[in-house]
């Protein structure tokens, strides 16, 4: 990494980075990180960046284990040779982490990414996964179902383990032989069982002698009525790891052969880990994409720092190389100017690494070739220089690289040397950085730099302000104001004499001082403006809320209101309904009257219309005469009344000059009402004379019958319809949505005049002719609404 990357700090960010990945192998990847220059690249990694930030905001991040590098495992394996039991644990981990990060991936599948490209290249194999989890416990235990031979090899250890064990426990526990022994107890020496013996009842017990205790009082002796049994385990155990290093063999030819498939999953996965790590940083440094162009354009909103205390850190905004390519930036000591130039050096190299800024949405970065910078005190004892020489050294290795797509950041210009040298040579070094066409920020106390900014086309000021009553730093960046050293203000505050400071503000030159006055001037201008800027903005939010809220009430009461109007529709269709079904009763009525007294067609048909008077007036949405009816007295605000037209009550809330409208309100609906419509609630209400309008009342209740068929054969035409309309009111007020009509085929003529009456009937949503089966052209068959 060069010195410039180092003086910026990315070294820290990049070391941040590595710890939010999950193995070595992307903690290096993390590491290795270096800015690129390519535009189309930055984009495509911070894309993938922002997609995995989604990607984890909103299913979480894939969990990515802790594996180790298995290159050189597979590399073996491929070559023939044996993996150990924790080499072969280790690709089956590797083997799990790729399945389960496919599966994640499976259920977020409903985001679209552009990594779907490295999930798709993940192959699991679940196979050769379980082959070796199947078959190895831990690093250093074999299964015994790893294969048939291996378990039939340790059933049979078994048994002869247990029966050495039954003839040594006969002898431990046996009362002749106990007196001889240590303690009563079976061990084993060099894989044989034994029993410890006393030293001197060494002839005592025939057998092998295997150990000695260090005391030499013991001795370790493998009885031989045992002999066999051991030598049989002995030949077993030989056989047991010969089928295990079969085994391991085999276990390693299966990786073998898919060596390349699980190589490329590796790298896969250190390449997603070190995405989902960049996502994971941004989450804790609040980061978000940036704008990125080649244009040398920089433009930071509430940028923060990243290596400062989260709780500590001012949030700066920046811009540079739109309106001008150089910013001098003055102001105080510890004001922030330092940090500015970090933090736009930092936030630059972390965007063209592909990693999220701590800055505020819509911020903009540009990529540049080389990001250059000369900042803090590198003075060099060993190389003699002081800090001028240093600061000299490094600006002159940056006017050599510099160019049009660099961006040099440059701390405390000119400093170190005489004042008025160093202040003309810093002006000259701008000057040559501004032909060069470099994007440029430097730090400065010079006056004379800042009145080069002032005179000089793309160039600007700025300051970090500073509190003089508190004596404090506001770190707040302001740009296109230059700023005051305020040396005399913090000198007096700190207690330095009147007269000092006096006799100090004399000997500054008359243009200082004049321009130090335009200075101030500017300062308080611009704090007033931003004081009217800060309540025009509270203003304008507060308005806006207040229209929001205005805006949410109307569409309150609207939806009162549309809920208002269908429970009076449902109300009128209730009493439709109501009246309708008193009406047919009416009907049946008649029609009984008529088979007894034969009643002619003529007063069928006028019964039937009045039965439609007596459905209109029963609709309440209908309007009604109001008749003749006259107020009691005059009304009054406050006053309950019935809106006769509509029977809905309402209260008088204001009474127009003119004495023949009124404002009242009925539930939630206000409305303009003439007083001819009004009847007071507290009056008697007058009796509505039929012959204007009033309302019918039939109070008998009856069933209504269901009808789904009608015969008309051998009815006259008037008769039919009478009857088939009948039918279908019946149908409706049944819920019944089909109806068959039996006309027969005939002459045809009732056939025409009831299908002639179905197209003007508003209950009836189509009709046809029957087809076989249904009685074809003598039936008709009516869908109704």
């Amino acid at each position: 990494m060069n010195r410039h990357l180092k003086t910026l700090e990315l070294d820290k960010i990049l070391n941040m980075l590595a710890s939010e990945a999950s193995f070595e192998e992307s903690k290096e990847l993390a590491l290795s990180l270096r800015p690129q220059n390519n535009l189309q690249q930055v984009l495509a990694n911070l894309k993938e960046t922002e997609d995995a930030y989604i990607l984890s905001g909103r299913f979480g991040a894939p969990s990515f284990g802790s594996i180790k590098n298995i290159s050189g495992c597979l590399a073996r394996a491929a070559a023939g040779g044996m993996l150990s039991m924790s080499e072969l644990l280790r690709v089956a981990e590797v083997l799990r982490i790729v399945r389960g990060v496919r599966q994640w991936r499976e259920k977020c599948a409903s985001v679209q990414s552009v990594l779907d490209n490295r999930f798709q290249a993940l192959i699991p194999n679940k196979y050769l996964e379980d082959e070796i989890t199947g078959a190895i416990i831990s690093d250093d235990e074999m299964s015994d179902k790893a294969s048939p031979a291996l378990s039939e090899i340790r059933r049979k250890i078994k048994n002869a383990s247990q029966k050495a064990r039954d003839v040594l426990n006969k002898i431990v526990h046996s009362a002749t032989y106990k007196k001889y022994l240590q303690d009563a107890i079976v061990t084993m020496r060099d894989g044989r069982y034994v029993v410890p013996v006393k030293a001197e009842c060494r002839g005592s017990i025939s057998g092998l002698v295997h150990d000695t205790s260090a005391s030499g009082s013991t001795i370790f002796v493998e009885p031989m009525g045992v002999v066999e049994a051991n030598n049989d385990i002995k030949v077993l155990q030989s056989k047991e790891e010969a089928e295990i290093e079969k085994i391991l063999f085999e276990l390693s030819a299966s990786v073998g052969s898919f060596a390349r498939q699980i190589s490329d999953n590796y790298e896969y996965l250190t390449q997603l880990d070190l995405i989902f790590a960049k996502a994971s940083l941004a989450y804790k440094m609040k980061a978000s994409i940036p704008l990125m162009n080649d244009d040398g354009i920089i433009e930071l909103k509430k940028a923060r720092h990243p290596l400062i205390d989260k709780n500590k850190v001012v949030p700066v905004d920046v811009r540079l190389g739109s309106d001008f390519s150089t910013l001098v930036i003055t102001g105080p000591n510890t004001g922030g100017k330092t940090v500015t130039l970090k933090t736009i050096g930092l936030l630059t190299l972390m965007a063209m690494c592909g990693m999220m800024i701590p800055a505020s949405d819509n911020s903009r970065i540009s990529v540049f070739d080389n990001v250059l910078a000369d900042i803090g005190d590198e003075q060099s004892i060993e190389q003699s220089l002081s800090t001028f020489s240093a600061h000299m050294t490094n600006i002159s290795s940056i006017l050599k690289i510099a160019n049009n797509k660099s961006l040099a950041l440059i701390d405390e210009l000119g400093a170190g040397t005489d004042p008025v040298e160093g202040a003309a040579l810093a002006t000259a070094i701008l000057e040559r950085l501004s032909l060069l066409g470099t994007i440029t920020a430097a730090t400065t106390h010079y006056a004379e730099l800042k009145a080069y900014a002032l005179n000089t086309a793309g160039v600007e000021n700025a300051c970090c302000e500073f509190d003089v009553a508190t004596l404090r730093p506001t770190y707040k960046l302001s740009i296109g104001v230059p700023g005051r050293s305020n040396a005399f203000a913090i000198s007096q505050k700190l207690g330095i004499d009147e007269d000092i400071i006096s006799r100090s503000k004399k000997l500054v030159s008359r243009e200082d001082r004049k321009f130090e006055s335009v200075v101030r001037n500017l300062e308080k201008k611009r704090q007033a403006l931003e004081e009217q800027l800060k309540e025009a903005q509270e203003k304008t939010l507060s308005a806006k809320k207040s229209l929001e809220e205005a805006e949410e009430k109307v569409q309150r009461v609207k939806q009162q209101n549309e809920a208002e109007i269908q429970r009076a529709k449902e109300e009128a269709a209730r009493i439709v309904a109501k009246t309708r079904a008193a009406a047919l009763d009416v009907m049946d009525s008649v029609e009984k009257v008529q088979k007894e007294q034969k009643l002619s067609a003529e007063d069928k048909a006028r019964l039937r219309q009045e039965i439609r008077n007596i459905e209109n007036t029963a609709d309440p949405v209908e309007k009604v005469k109001p008749g003749d009816y006259k107020l009691p007295r005059k009304l009054k605000v406050g006053d309950s009344v019935l809106l006769f037209d509509i029977d809905k009550k309402a209260t008088v809330l204001e009474i127009n000059p003119d004495g023949k409208t009124v404002l009242v309100q009925a539930g939630i609906i206000k409305t303009r009402a003439s007083i001819s419509n009004l009847r007071l609630i507290d009056a008697p209400k007058p009796q509505k004379p039929k012959s204007h309008g009033g309302t019918r009342t039939v109070t008998k209740q009856t069933d209504i019958k269901a009808v789904t068929e009608v015969d008309l054969r051998g009815m006259t035409a008037t008769e039919a319809i009478m009857d088939l309309e009948s039918a279908i009111d019946s149908a409706v007020l049944s819920g019944i949505n089909q109806i068959t009509i039996i006309h027969g085929k005939g002459t045809g003529v009732l056939r025409r005049e009831v299908q002639s009456f179905l197209k003007t009937c508003k209950a009836v949503k189509t009709f046809r002719l029957g087809v076989f089966g249904e009685g074809e052209s003598g039936v008709t068959i009516a869908t109704l609404k």
